[in-house]
Protein backbone atom coordinates (compact mmCIF):
# COMPACT_ATOMS: atom_id res chain seq x y z
CA UNK A 1 0.00 0.00 0.00
CA UNK A 2 1.36 3.07 -0.98
CA UNK A 3 -1.04 5.81 -0.25
CA UNK A 4 -2.67 5.92 3.38
CA UNK A 5 -4.85 8.39 4.97
CA UNK A 6 -5.52 8.58 9.16
CA UNK A 7 -8.81 9.43 10.18
CA UNK A 8 -10.44 10.39 13.80
CA UNK A 9 -13.32 8.30 14.38
CA UNK A 10 -14.77 9.97 17.47
CA UNK A 11 -14.85 13.78 18.21
CA UNK A 12 -11.04 14.68 17.87
CA UNK A 13 -8.81 13.99 19.93
CA UNK A 14 -7.91 10.43 19.36
CA UNK A 15 -3.95 10.31 19.47
CA UNK A 16 -3.62 10.67 15.79
CA UNK A 17 -0.13 12.79 15.77
CA UNK A 18 1.02 9.63 17.66
CA UNK A 19 0.29 7.19 15.43
CA UNK A 20 1.29 9.41 11.70
CA UNK A 21 4.46 10.03 13.64
CA UNK A 22 5.07 6.35 13.41
CA UNK A 23 3.61 5.49 10.12
CA UNK A 24 5.56 8.56 8.85
CA UNK A 25 8.82 6.07 9.06
CA UNK A 26 8.08 4.61 6.14
CA UNK A 27 6.14 7.75 4.47
CA UNK A 28 8.36 9.98 2.25
CA UNK A 29 5.31 12.48 2.21
CA UNK A 30 2.76 13.10 5.10
CA UNK A 31 0.08 15.68 3.98
CA UNK A 32 -2.52 17.73 5.85
CA UNK A 33 -5.36 17.89 4.16
CA UNK A 34 -7.84 20.12 6.25
CA UNK A 35 -8.71 22.42 9.40
CA UNK A 36 -6.30 24.95 10.49
CA UNK A 37 -4.30 25.38 13.95
CA UNK A 38 -7.42 24.96 15.93
CA UNK A 39 -6.39 20.87 15.69
CA UNK A 40 -3.08 20.12 17.53
CA UNK A 41 -1.32 17.14 17.51
CA UNK A 42 0.66 15.91 20.91
CA UNK A 43 3.94 13.97 20.38
CA UNK A 44 6.45 12.32 23.05
CA UNK A 45 9.79 11.35 21.23
CA UNK A 46 12.43 9.94 23.66
CA UNK A 47 10.07 11.75 26.33
CA UNK A 48 10.18 14.82 25.08
CA UNK A 49 6.91 16.43 23.90
CA UNK A 50 6.10 18.19 20.41
CA UNK A 51 3.09 19.79 19.78
CA UNK A 52 1.95 19.95 16.30
CA UNK A 53 -0.61 22.64 15.12
CA UNK A 54 -0.39 23.33 11.62
CA UNK A 55 2.74 21.17 10.48
CA UNK A 56 1.71 17.33 9.73
CA UNK A 57 2.90 15.03 12.43
CA UNK A 58 5.57 13.20 10.14
CA UNK A 59 7.92 16.59 10.42
CA UNK A 60 9.67 14.56 12.95
CA UNK A 61 11.09 12.30 10.77
CA UNK A 62 13.69 14.36 8.95
CA UNK A 63 13.61 12.44 5.63
CA UNK A 64 9.63 13.50 5.37
CA UNK A 65 8.32 16.20 2.98
CA UNK A 66 5.45 18.17 4.92
CA UNK A 67 2.44 19.29 2.92
CA UNK A 68 -0.18 21.71 3.58
CA UNK A 69 -2.68 21.08 1.55
CA UNK A 70 -5.69 22.98 -0.84
CA UNK A 71 -8.17 21.70 1.68
CA UNK A 72 -6.99 24.01 5.03
CA UNK A 73 -7.07 27.67 5.96
CA UNK A 74 -3.72 27.99 7.96
CA UNK A 75 -3.08 31.50 10.10
CA UNK A 76 0.14 32.58 8.70
CA UNK A 77 1.55 33.78 12.00
CA UNK A 78 0.77 31.09 13.31
CA UNK A 79 2.72 28.86 10.83
CA UNK A 80 5.89 30.82 10.92
CA UNK A 81 5.43 30.70 15.24
CA UNK A 82 5.62 26.55 14.43
CA UNK A 83 8.09 26.53 11.74
CA UNK A 84 10.55 28.80 14.37
CA UNK A 85 9.55 26.75 17.37
CA UNK A 86 10.65 23.40 15.56
CA UNK A 87 13.70 25.02 14.66
CA UNK A 88 15.15 25.69 17.80
CA UNK A 89 14.40 21.86 18.47
CA UNK A 90 16.00 20.89 16.00
CA UNK A 91 13.46 20.11 13.57
CA UNK A 92 14.49 22.15 10.62
CA UNK A 93 11.61 22.52 7.60
CA UNK A 94 13.43 24.23 5.03
CA UNK A 95 13.36 22.52 1.35
CA UNK A 96 10.71 20.52 3.00
CA UNK A 97 7.36 22.10 3.77
CA UNK A 98 5.28 23.06 1.27
CA UNK A 99 2.34 25.07 1.51
CA UNK A 100 -1.05 25.16 -1.16
CA UNK A 101 -1.44 27.66 -3.24
CA UNK A 102 -5.04 27.11 -2.86
CA UNK A 103 -5.04 27.15 0.98
CA UNK A 104 -7.14 30.35 2.64
CA UNK A 105 -5.73 32.40 4.97
CA UNK A 106 -6.89 32.51 8.39
CA UNK A 107 -6.51 36.72 9.37
CA UNK A 108 -7.44 38.26 12.74
CA UNK A 109 -10.43 39.65 11.89
CA UNK A 110 -11.56 35.51 11.04
CA UNK A 111 -10.63 35.51 15.20
CA UNK A 112 -12.53 38.26 16.75
CA UNK A 113 -15.06 37.04 14.74
CA UNK A 114 -15.12 33.91 15.86
CA UNK A 115 -14.83 34.63 19.71
CA UNK A 116 -17.51 37.31 19.98
CA UNK A 117 -20.16 35.23 18.54
CA UNK A 118 -19.41 32.67 20.87
CA UNK A 119 -19.73 35.03 23.52
CA UNK A 120 -22.87 36.53 22.31
CA UNK A 121 -24.21 33.39 22.10
CA UNK A 122 -23.56 32.38 26.21
CA UNK A 123 -25.17 28.96 27.19
CA UNK A 124 -25.97 28.47 23.40
CA UNK A 125 -22.20 28.18 22.27
CA UNK A 126 -21.04 25.82 20.18
CA UNK A 127 -17.88 25.76 21.79
CA UNK A 128 -15.29 26.70 18.90
CA UNK A 129 -11.88 26.75 19.82
CA UNK A 130 -11.74 30.83 19.16
CA UNK A 131 -9.23 29.99 16.28
CA UNK A 132 -11.40 31.69 13.56
CA UNK A 133 -11.12 28.80 11.94
CA UNK A 134 -15.41 29.12 10.75
CA UNK A 135 -14.93 32.75 10.07
CA UNK A 136 -12.33 31.96 7.37
CA UNK A 137 -13.95 28.40 5.86
CA UNK A 138 -17.14 30.77 5.57
CA UNK A 139 -15.23 33.62 3.26
CA UNK A 140 -14.00 30.65 1.32
CA UNK A 141 -17.57 29.66 0.62
CA UNK A 142 -18.98 33.30 0.22
CA UNK A 143 -15.88 33.75 -2.64
CA UNK A 144 -14.26 36.18 -0.23
CA UNK A 145 -11.37 34.61 1.16
CA UNK A 146 -7.42 35.56 0.88
CA UNK A 147 -5.60 32.38 -0.25
CA UNK A 148 -1.79 32.15 -0.07
CA UNK A 149 -1.83 32.43 -3.70
CA UNK A 150 -2.63 36.37 -3.38
CA UNK A 151 0.35 36.72 -1.34
CA UNK A 152 2.48 36.98 -4.95
CA UNK A 153 0.79 39.85 -6.45
CA UNK A 154 1.24 42.54 -2.81
CA UNK A 155 -0.88 45.23 -4.62
CA UNK A 156 -3.46 42.89 -5.64
CA UNK A 157 -3.45 41.36 -2.13
CA UNK A 158 -3.33 44.83 -0.75
CA UNK A 159 -6.35 46.01 -1.78
CA UNK A 160 -8.44 42.98 -1.31
CA UNK A 161 -7.45 42.63 2.31
CA UNK A 162 -8.12 46.28 2.71
CA UNK A 163 -11.95 45.90 1.33
CA UNK A 164 -12.04 42.63 4.25
CA UNK A 165 -10.87 44.78 6.67
CA UNK A 166 -13.59 47.37 6.02
CA UNK A 167 -16.20 44.97 5.25
CA UNK A 168 -15.01 42.71 8.96
CA UNK A 169 -14.89 46.08 10.90
CA UNK A 170 -18.44 47.07 10.29
CA UNK A 171 -19.61 44.04 11.34
CA UNK A 172 -17.20 43.67 14.43
CA UNK A 173 -18.47 47.24 15.15
CA UNK A 174 -22.20 47.50 14.28
CA UNK A 175 -23.35 43.85 14.88
CA UNK A 176 -20.79 42.17 17.40
CA UNK A 177 -19.98 45.31 19.05
CA UNK A 178 -16.41 44.51 19.73
CA UNK A 179 -13.50 46.07 18.65
CA UNK A 180 -12.26 46.62 15.40
CA UNK A 181 -9.17 44.98 13.98
CA UNK A 182 -6.45 47.74 13.33
CA UNK A 183 -6.16 47.26 9.25
CA UNK A 184 -2.30 49.52 8.63
CA UNK A 185 -1.01 47.41 11.72
CA UNK A 186 -1.92 44.06 9.69
CA UNK A 187 -0.98 45.35 6.56
CA UNK A 188 2.39 45.80 7.34
CA UNK A 189 2.58 42.88 9.63
CA UNK A 190 1.39 40.84 6.82
CA UNK A 191 4.19 43.04 4.40
CA UNK A 192 6.92 41.48 6.52
CA UNK A 193 5.73 37.83 6.99
CA UNK A 194 4.95 37.61 3.05
CA UNK A 195 8.52 37.38 2.15
CA UNK A 196 9.17 34.88 4.70
CA UNK A 197 5.54 32.92 3.52
CA UNK A 198 6.53 33.08 -0.16
CA UNK A 199 9.53 30.87 -0.60
CA UNK A 200 6.91 27.53 1.45
CA UNK A 201 4.53 27.99 -1.16
CA UNK A 202 3.89 25.39 -4.05
CA UNK A 203 1.47 23.58 -6.27
CA UNK A 204 1.01 21.01 -3.65
CA UNK A 205 -2.00 18.89 -5.72
CA UNK A 206 0.68 19.13 -8.84
CA UNK A 207 3.21 17.70 -6.28
CA UNK A 208 1.07 14.55 -4.79
CA UNK A 209 -0.46 13.75 -7.91
CA UNK A 210 3.02 13.20 -9.12
CA UNK A 211 3.73 11.32 -6.20
CA UNK A 212 1.30 8.76 -6.49
CA UNK A 213 2.29 8.15 -9.98
CA UNK A 214 5.38 7.49 -9.36
CA UNK A 215 4.65 5.02 -6.46
CA UNK A 216 6.03 6.86 -3.23
CA UNK A 217 4.45 6.17 0.06
CA UNK A 218 2.26 8.85 0.86
CA UNK A 219 0.21 9.20 4.52
CA UNK A 220 -2.86 11.84 4.28
CA UNK A 221 -3.01 13.14 8.13
CA UNK A 222 -6.99 14.42 9.06
CA UNK A 223 -7.20 16.65 11.83
CA UNK A 224 -10.23 16.31 14.51
CA UNK A 225 -12.71 13.36 14.10
CA UNK A 226 -15.46 11.99 12.25
CA UNK A 227 -18.11 13.22 14.62
CA UNK A 228 -17.21 16.73 13.92
CA UNK A 229 -17.61 16.63 10.18
CA UNK A 230 -19.61 19.54 8.97
CA UNK A 231 -21.72 17.08 6.38
CA UNK A 232 -21.32 13.79 8.61
CA UNK A 233 -20.87 15.21 12.64
CA UNK A 234 -23.01 16.08 15.15
CA UNK A 235 -24.10 19.51 13.18
CA UNK A 236 -24.09 21.84 14.83
CA UNK A 237 -21.25 21.02 17.17
CA UNK A 238 -19.03 20.19 14.94
CA UNK A 239 -16.01 21.70 12.89
CA UNK A 240 -16.49 24.08 9.42
CA UNK A 241 -14.38 21.29 6.91
CA UNK A 242 -14.88 17.78 5.63
CA UNK A 243 -12.71 15.40 7.67
CA UNK A 244 -13.67 12.18 6.75
CA UNK A 245 -11.49 10.16 4.34
CA UNK A 246 -13.30 11.19 1.01
CA UNK A 247 -11.67 14.77 1.93
CA UNK A 248 -8.29 13.48 1.16
CA UNK A 249 -9.39 13.82 -2.71
CA UNK A 250 -10.33 17.49 -2.51
CA UNK A 251 -7.89 18.65 0.04
CA UNK A 252 -5.35 16.55 -0.59
CA UNK A 253 -4.78 16.87 -4.08
CA UNK A 254 -4.65 12.66 -4.71
CA UNK A 255 -6.70 11.64 -7.33
CA UNK A 256 -10.05 10.08 -6.16
CA UNK A 257 -9.43 6.25 -6.22
CA UNK A 258 -5.97 6.39 -6.02
CA UNK A 259 -6.54 6.05 -1.87
CA UNK A 260 -5.26 2.45 -0.69
CA UNK A 261 -6.15 2.37 2.88
CA UNK A 262 -8.03 4.51 5.21
CA UNK A 263 -6.86 3.99 9.06
CA UNK A 264 -9.27 5.15 11.70
CA UNK A 265 -8.16 5.97 15.16
CA UNK A 266 -10.03 5.66 18.23
CA UNK A 267 -9.43 5.61 22.22
CA UNK A 268 -10.01 2.59 23.87
CA UNK A 269 -12.96 4.87 26.01
CA UNK A 270 -14.45 8.60 24.07
CA UNK A 271 -13.78 11.67 24.50
CA UNK A 272 -14.95 14.89 23.43
CA UNK A 273 -14.72 18.76 23.72
CA UNK A 274 -17.34 21.47 23.97
CA UNK A 275 -21.36 21.52 23.53
CA UNK A 276 -22.85 18.53 22.06
CA UNK A 277 -24.61 14.96 22.27
CA UNK A 278 -22.31 12.32 24.17
CA UNK A 279 -24.56 9.55 24.71
CA UNK A 280 -22.14 7.41 26.97
CA UNK A 281 -20.42 10.23 29.01
CA UNK A 282 -19.10 9.71 32.17
CA UNK A 283 -20.13 11.98 35.26
CA UNK A 284 -18.68 12.08 38.43
CA UNK A 285 -15.10 11.15 40.52
CA UNK A 286 -14.85 8.29 38.10
CA UNK A 287 -14.84 10.60 34.51
CA UNK A 288 -12.89 13.37 36.64
CA UNK A 289 -10.21 10.52 37.62
CA UNK A 290 -10.11 9.02 33.92
CA UNK A 291 -9.57 12.80 33.03
CA UNK A 292 -6.58 13.24 34.66
CA UNK A 293 -5.02 9.65 34.06
CA UNK A 294 -5.27 10.33 30.43
CA UNK A 295 -4.35 14.18 30.64
CA UNK A 296 -7.41 14.59 28.80
CA UNK A 297 -7.24 18.25 27.88
CA UNK A 298 -7.28 19.97 24.59
CA UNK A 299 -3.61 20.40 23.32
CA UNK A 300 -4.63 23.66 21.12
CA UNK A 301 -6.78 25.34 23.87
CA UNK A 302 -6.07 23.80 27.52
CA UNK A 303 -9.87 22.84 27.82
CA UNK A 304 -11.02 19.60 29.80
CA UNK A 305 -12.13 17.03 27.57
CA UNK A 306 -15.07 15.45 28.24
CA UNK A 307 -14.99 11.57 29.23
CA UNK A 308 -17.19 8.37 28.41
CA UNK A 309 -16.91 4.80 27.78
CA UNK A 310 -16.09 2.81 24.25
CA UNK A 311 -18.69 3.71 21.79
CA UNK A 312 -19.49 0.61 18.82
CA UNK A 313 -22.28 1.78 17.69
CA UNK A 314 -20.58 5.20 16.97
CA UNK A 315 -17.65 3.34 15.14
CA UNK A 316 -19.46 1.64 13.44
CA UNK A 317 -21.39 4.78 11.98
CA UNK A 318 -17.24 5.71 11.67
CA UNK A 319 -16.30 2.18 10.01
CA UNK A 320 -18.64 3.00 6.65
CA UNK A 321 -18.77 6.36 6.37
CA UNK A 322 -14.43 6.37 5.98
CA UNK A 323 -14.40 2.28 4.12
CA UNK A 324 -12.02 1.88 7.43
CA UNK A 325 -9.28 -0.78 6.70
CA UNK A 326 -8.84 -1.06 10.06
CA UNK A 327 -8.53 1.07 13.44
CA UNK A 328 -6.05 2.18 15.77
CA UNK A 329 -6.84 2.30 19.31
CA UNK A 330 -4.62 4.47 22.14
CA UNK A 331 -4.59 4.75 25.85
CA UNK A 332 -5.93 1.22 26.22
CA UNK A 333 -3.35 1.91 29.37
CA UNK A 334 -5.96 4.93 31.06
CA UNK A 335 -8.04 1.52 32.09
CA UNK A 336 -6.15 0.45 34.12
CA UNK A 337 -7.46 -0.53 37.60
CA UNK A 338 -11.13 0.09 36.21
CA UNK A 339 -13.56 -2.99 36.98
CA UNK A 340 -15.62 -3.60 35.33
CA UNK A 341 -15.67 -1.40 32.01
CA UNK A 342 -18.68 -0.76 30.25
CA UNK A 343 -19.09 -0.91 26.61
CA UNK A 344 -22.25 0.50 24.31
CA UNK A 345 -22.99 -1.94 22.04
CA UNK A 346 -26.26 0.53 20.81
CA UNK A 347 -28.57 3.10 21.69
CA UNK A 348 -32.58 3.06 22.45
CA UNK A 349 -34.94 5.92 21.46
CA UNK A 350 -38.34 5.27 22.84
CA UNK A 351 -39.12 2.18 22.05
CA UNK A 352 -36.43 2.43 19.01
CA UNK A 353 -33.61 0.05 18.73
CA UNK A 354 -30.32 1.20 17.08
CA UNK A 355 -26.71 -0.37 16.80
CA UNK A 356 -25.31 2.53 14.72
CA UNK A 357 -26.40 6.25 14.65
CA UNK A 358 -29.48 6.80 14.70
CA UNK A 359 -30.97 9.21 11.21
CA UNK A 360 -31.00 12.81 11.82
CA UNK A 361 -28.46 14.09 14.25
CA UNK A 362 -30.75 15.88 16.44
CA UNK A 363 -32.32 12.00 17.53
CA UNK A 364 -28.47 11.40 19.50
CA UNK A 365 -29.09 13.87 22.17
CA UNK A 366 -32.15 11.52 22.72
CA UNK A 367 -30.66 8.54 23.20
CA UNK A 368 -29.89 6.14 25.73
CA UNK A 369 -26.25 3.88 25.56
CA UNK A 370 -27.30 0.04 25.94
CA UNK A 371 -23.96 -1.25 27.65
CA UNK A 372 -22.34 -4.56 27.74
CA UNK A 373 -20.31 -5.16 30.46
CA UNK A 374 -16.54 -6.69 30.24
CA UNK A 375 -14.29 -7.87 33.19
CA UNK A 376 -11.22 -4.94 33.61
CA UNK A 377 -7.63 -5.17 34.24
CA UNK A 378 -4.96 -4.53 37.46
CA UNK A 379 -1.17 -4.89 35.68
CA UNK A 380 0.12 -2.03 33.87
CA UNK A 381 0.16 -3.31 29.90
CA UNK A 382 2.87 0.21 29.36
CA UNK A 383 5.83 -2.57 28.23
CA UNK A 384 3.80 -4.91 26.15
CA UNK A 385 4.64 -4.85 22.29
CA UNK A 386 3.00 -7.81 21.38
CA UNK A 387 -0.75 -8.73 22.00
CA UNK A 388 0.54 -11.71 24.15
CA UNK A 389 2.11 -9.35 26.37
CA UNK A 390 -0.95 -7.54 27.27
CA UNK A 391 -3.02 -8.85 30.40
CA UNK A 392 -4.92 -11.48 29.40
CA UNK A 393 -8.73 -9.00 30.26
CA UNK A 394 -6.99 -6.11 28.19
CA UNK A 395 -6.07 -8.70 25.09
CA UNK A 396 -10.10 -9.61 25.94
CA UNK A 397 -11.05 -6.29 25.65
CA UNK A 398 -9.30 -5.66 22.60
CA UNK A 399 -10.93 -8.74 20.95
CA UNK A 400 -13.89 -7.73 21.78
CA UNK A 401 -13.89 -4.34 20.86
CA UNK A 402 -13.03 -5.86 17.08
CA UNK A 403 -15.84 -7.94 17.33
CA UNK A 404 -18.57 -5.17 18.36
CA UNK A 405 -17.02 -3.29 15.47
CA UNK A 406 -16.44 -5.50 12.78
CA UNK A 407 -12.88 -4.22 11.84
CA UNK A 408 -9.61 -5.31 12.42
CA UNK A 409 -7.69 -4.08 15.55
CA UNK A 410 -4.36 -2.41 13.80
CA UNK A 411 -2.40 -0.79 16.44
CA UNK A 412 -2.82 -0.88 20.23
CA UNK A 413 -1.17 2.19 21.97
CA UNK A 414 -0.22 1.41 25.74
CA UNK A 415 1.67 4.47 26.64
CA UNK A 416 2.13 7.69 25.76
CA UNK A 417 5.71 7.70 23.78
CA UNK A 418 6.05 6.67 19.99
CA UNK A 419 7.70 3.03 21.03
CA UNK A 420 4.62 2.29 23.54
CA UNK A 421 2.74 0.72 20.74
CA UNK A 422 1.80 -2.53 19.21
CA UNK A 423 1.80 -3.28 15.87
CA UNK A 424 -0.18 -5.87 14.31
CA UNK A 425 -0.52 -4.43 11.18
CA UNK A 426 1.31 -1.14 9.03
CA UNK A 427 -0.95 -0.95 5.93
CA UNK A 428 2.58 0.70 4.33
CA UNK A 429 4.12 -3.03 4.82
CA UNK A 430 0.85 -4.93 3.59
CA UNK A 431 0.67 -5.98 -0.09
Amino acid sequence: MNTVAVVGTQWGDEGKGKIVDLLAADAEIVVRFQGGNNAAHTLVIEGEKFILRLVPSGALNRSTTCVLGGGMVVNPFALIEEIQNLKKRGVDLEGRLKVSFDAHLVMPYHIAIDRARESHLGKRAIGTTGFGIGPTYEDKMSRQGLRFDDLIDWASFKDKLERNIKEKNLYLKAVLKTRPIDGKVLLAELQKLRRRLLPYLSDTSAYVARATVDGKKILFEGAHGTMLDIDYGTYPFVTSSNCIASAVYAGGGVPPGKLDAVLGISKAYTTRVGAGPFPTEIHGALGDSLREEGAEFGSATGRPRRIGWFDAALARYAIRVNGLWGLALTKLDVLTGIDPLKICVGYKIGKDSFDTMPPGRNALAKAKPVYEEIAGWHEKPDAARTIDELPANARRYVERLAELCGVQIAMIGVGASRDATIVLKNPFQEV
